[in-house]
């Protein structure tokens, strides 16, 4: 028989901001809060840039040709946290510079390294928010 929980908010029983989830094959748990994603952003690089879409993020900056920082809504905990990317078609993405509020981003192309505006530039972080 199937269930259905509907609920609008998850609390840890022993510390508020801990949920565990017990993983495939009931071998592991997992904390909840450490799998998701702290950031993430559909960047629009040509013209005047601009976040298509976005979560946890309050702006861009433009620093020059497929040269962008994304700002954090929230910081994160520290600067060691992984950052993600993905694009278009023979896109490369990279961090440039990393920090707590913030992370600056370069494009290029993939064939020849030249640095290009770019749209989609996609981005997401994983880490603790702090």
């Amino acid at each position: 028989m199937a269930s259905q929980l509907k609920v609008d908010t998850l609390t840890g029983v022993t510390t508020a901001g801990s949920i565990l989830v017990t993983g495939e094959g009931n071998s592991t748990t997992t904390s909840l809060q450490q799998g998701l994603n702290k950031v993430w952003y559909d960047l629009d690089g040509t013209g005047t840039i601009a976040l298509d879409d976005s979560f946890n993020c309050s702006g861009t900056t433009d620093n020059g040709t497929g040269d962008y920082t994304i700002s954090y809504s929230n910081a994160m905990a520290s600067a060691n946290y992984s950052t993600l990317f993905g694009g278009g078609s023979q896109l490369d993405l990279g961090t440039t510079a990393i920090a707590t509020g913030s992370n600056t981003i370069r494009c290029r192309q993939g064939f020849d390294s030249t640095t290009i505006d770019a749209d989609p530039c996609h981005g997401a972080v994983a880490g603790d928010l702090a």
